[in-house]
């Protein structure tokens, strides 16, 4: 529980209202309660705001006057609401130590304040920083390294030479390092593994969804840089660079050796690859599902879906795709004769 004050302080809001109210959650306009706090952060929720029983709400200086209840005031609601959110946050227990079933390989460097859950087992030549929690049956290989205050929520799977940088959240079920898909055909077009020697480096305050997977690289380490966000289920491929502060939505596949810019958005489903390495500058933001095959060199925003249509009227566009080069050259010919 929180007073109001403490809130304020915390995000360094401007109050108006009763700054000793005691707060308990959080809520949204509709349904917040007198003791939650909620926030104002598009235009369109406005008609919400005067009917609130929110207990205070965080907004702007321009509809605090609109607000029936205390307001703390900033300049950007949305960021204030997502830091006072971990105010309000439960934090999973684990105590600190090794479990009497974790398995601790040889010449590991653990920390005395890490937290080592059940079933866990930890290759050889592991470095386990301070305030790392590990849950149950999670797994390390060989020569993997922890950060300070690195979380590995229950069944993540570190292969070898995995680096994690400090307080770095990885989810349920996520698998690093697993190698990447590397295989060159014979003359009989028998296929043959290519050796995936790399390993994988993720930076600091960077999240891994559940059921998400980094491949290692085939020579060089495949890198995820600081404060990155990846979602459920994404499949990063080996050798792959994403930049710093970039976001990686649900089911986003990124082929081999692509490269993503710093502060970018792959929003859910976007898929990146092509006959060559791609590559997005900065500050590139992809559509819901649009295919990505050639490098993108200007910032902005990109899409390039087929906009989903009644089946029958889909399947007779799309048996008029064929012929869009034949139409073509025929208007062109046209043009040709009209301009002679």
């Amino acid at each position: 529980m929180h007073t109001l004050a403490d809130i304020a302080d915390h995000i360094g809001a401007q109050t108006v209202g009763n700054v000793e109210l005691e707060i308990t959650g959080l809520g949204s306009l509709q349904n917040a309660t007198p003791s939650q706090v909620s926030h104002l952060s598009s235009p369109s929720y406005r008609p919400l705001l005067k009917e609130t029983r929110a207990g205070a709400v965080i907004l702007k200086a321009q509809d605090a006057q609109n607000c029936p209840v205390p307001a703390l005031i900033v300049d950007n609601p949305y960021l204030a609401f997502a830091s006072v959110s971990q105010l309000f946050k439960s934090k999973d227990h684990l105590n600190v130590g090794r479990h009497p079933s974790a398995l601790i390989g040889d010449d590991c460097q653990i920390d005395a304040g890490a937290s080592i859950g059940a079933g866990v087992v930890i290759g050889n030549g592991c470095s386990i920083g301070p305030g790392v929690r590990i849950f149950p049956y999670s797994s390390l290989g060989e020569r993997c390294v922890l950060g300070a205050d690195v979380t590995l929520h229950a069944r993540s799977t570190l292969y070898n030479d995995v680096k994690v940088g400090a307080r770095s959240i990885l989810h349920s079920g996520c698998v690093i390092g697993a190698d990447g898909f590397g295989y060159t055909p014979d003359q009989q077009g028998h296929l043959h593994e290519i050796a995936q020697l790399g390993g994988v480096w993720i930076g600091e305050d960077v999240s891994v969804g559940a059921s998400s997977t980094i491949d290692c690289g085939a020579i060089e380490d495949t890198v995820i840089e600081d404060g990155v966000k990846i979602d459920n289920q994404v499949q990063v491929g080996h050798n792959c660079r994403v930049g710093a502060h970039s976001l990686l939505c649900g089911c986003v596949g990124i082929a081999g050796s692509s490269v993503i810019g710093r502060h970018c958005v792959l929003a859910g489903g976007v898929g990146v690859g092509g006959s060559k390495p791609v590559t997005l500058c900065d500050h590139v933001m992809v559509t819901a599902y649009t295919p990505v095959t050639q490098s993108i060199t200007t910032p902005g925003v990109y899409s390039g879906t087929v906009v989903v249509h009644e089946h029958s009227l889909w399947r007779r566009n799309a048996l008029r795709f064929s012929a869009l080069d034949q139409l073509f050259k025929r208007v062109k010919s046209l043009e040709i004769l009209q301009n002679k």
